[in-house]
């Protein structure tokens, strides 16, 4: 108990120091090209710029012979970034080819950064990406109809491995971003990893998982139900056909239990935010939300929806983010989480995890998703390396 008020009490304390370190800070970089290239462009991508590639105002600019620099005023905080040639098939990568980690920064005043690249991916071979996706995933439709959103998309199941000679009903968890949970050869950056993991779980404890491919670049104002400066918010919709078109569907073609406490929404950044609004507006749809690492910055008025919704005190919501995914990220979500804690049983409802030094990325989620599914099945322990806060 003394090591976990010591741990909450020095995560306070660090939240503190960012929350009254907003004042402008310059960001500088400089880079030396590996190999001199002809009218080369590097640019940073990061939590500061929506991972763009080729953002003209991340831009490195020559400054001598291989020299590149760029220097910017952010506010204090934690950043994330890559250096990339303007796209993520140039992004930088080791010296033998191999994708590398974010780059972290916790900017706390003026700085230089001295970046070292040691390889750019596109000057090595693609390398060759398999399947991963195990013998109980199955695809229902490349092209499965979302008519409130006037668009197909492709939807994969999984089935547990008891299901073909079973007539058990399963509860379901309905999961975004479906290119990234089973298949590495459909992922973008690594899988989830969601069916090895449910492979090793009885029977008796597993469920149906729905995955909803994300629409490229229509992922964004499809996972906010609210206008942005990235476009119109189409959450609403997206939601809708999950509850109006894709659920009935489930319900109809796949033995599975129907009721709210049996289903479960989920997902990871914009994933998170849109889940986190799809148990709101549907209570009665969505008994249980699994919020990993939410984009709550996006779209701010989701506190005043929550605020202002009527929950059934059974809602069940977990939170899970890093303390190294942004400066933000920890406070928004435990924001979020005082306004549901007051409208659900009691903090077992809602726990937050917090995990020391994790990033914003698919191994993060995977290292969490065993701890979000036993606590999902009625057993709250949460992962060893993270911290529960009740």
């Amino acid at each position: 108990m003394r090591k976990k008020i010591i741990f909450c009490a020095f995560l306070l304390f660090g939240q503190i120091f960012l929350l009254k370190g907003q004042q402008k800070a310059v960001f500088k970089t400089v880079i030396k090209a590996n190999r001199l290239v002809l009218n080369i462009h590097l640019f940073l991508a990061g939590n500061f710029n929506n991972w763009n590639p080729a953002d003209s105002a991340w831009q490195l600019h020559p400054v001598g012979e291989g020299l590149f620099e760029l220097k910017r005023e952010l506010p204090k905080g934690v950043y994330q970034f890559k250096v990339t040639k303007g796209t993520w098939q140039s992004v930088e990568c080791t010296a033998e080819g191999k994708p590398v980690e974010n780059r972290s920064l916790i900017l706390a005043g003026d700085t230089a950064i001295n970046l070292d690249i040691a390889g750019w991916q596109d000057d090595f071979a693609k390398a060759e990406k398999k399947h991963t996706a195990g013998r109980q995933v199955h695809i229902i439709s490349d092209k499965f109809d979302m008519p409130q959103l006037g668009r197909q998309r492709r939807v994969w199941i999984y089935l547990p491995a008891g299901y073909s000679y079973s007539k058990k009903k399963y509860p379901v968890i309905y999961m975004h971003d479906g290119q990234n949970l089973f298949d590495e050869y459909t992922s973008g950056y690594g899988e989830w990893g969601v069916d090895e993991i449910l492979d090793k779980i009885p029977d008796a404890k597993q469920s149906v998982i729905v995955g909803i491919d994300h629409g490229g670049d229509y992922r964004i104002t499809e996972y906010d139900p609210y206008d942005s400066k990235y476009g119109k918010g189409r959450g609403d919709d997206y939601i809708r056909f999950i509850v109006q078109t894709l659920k009935p569907y489930i319900d109809k073609h796949y033995h599975v239990k129907k009721g709210a406490a049996y289903t479960t929404i989920a997902g990871s950044s914009m994933g998170g935010l849109i889940s986190m609004f799809a148990a709101l507006k549907y209570p009665d749809v969505f008994g249980n939300a699994g919020i990993f690492s939410p984009a709550f910055w996006i779209a701010p008025e989701i506190y005043t929806y929550a605020q202002n919704t009527i929950l059934p005190a059974s809602s069940r919501f977990y939170f899970v983010c890093g303390d190294a995914e942004s400066d933000s990220m920890v406070t928004d979500m435990q924001k979020m989480a005082g306004i549901i804690r007051l409208k659900v049983k009691n903090s077992g409802s809602a726990p937050v995890i917090i995990i020391k030094g994790a990033s914003h990325n698919e191994k993060q989620w995977n290292g969490d998703f065993p701890g979000f599914y036993s606590w999902l099945m009625g057993s709250p322990k949460a992962r060893k390396s993270g911290s529960p806060e009740e």
